[in-house]
């Protein structure tokens, strides 16, 4: 690789706004917030506001869609 154009990867905490929700990775994501770990260092914070411990699919709250009154509602809004 070449030097001094990949951006710095390094350890990132990110917290889900949603469940309050925070893991350590690593990541080049850049923040000015910071957030103290379980381990005793500080590490940039990045704040999303969804992850697997809110998301539908991964917590098994899937909700079911009716399409088909969907589909009906656009074909006659568009029927020639």
């Amino acid at each position: 690789m070449k030097p001094e154009i990949h951006p710095e990867y390094r350890e990132v905490v990110f917290q889900d706004m949603t469940s309050d929700f925070k893991f350590l990775t690593r990541s080049t994501l850049a923040s000015k917030e910071t957030v103290k770990w379980e381990d005793g260092n500080e590490y940039p914070l990045i704040k999303v506001d969804i992850s697997s411990a809110s998301h539908p699919f991964y917590t098994g709250q899937n909700k079911i869609v009716d399409t088909s009154g969907r589909i009906d509602k656009f074909k006659k809004r568009y029927a020639k």
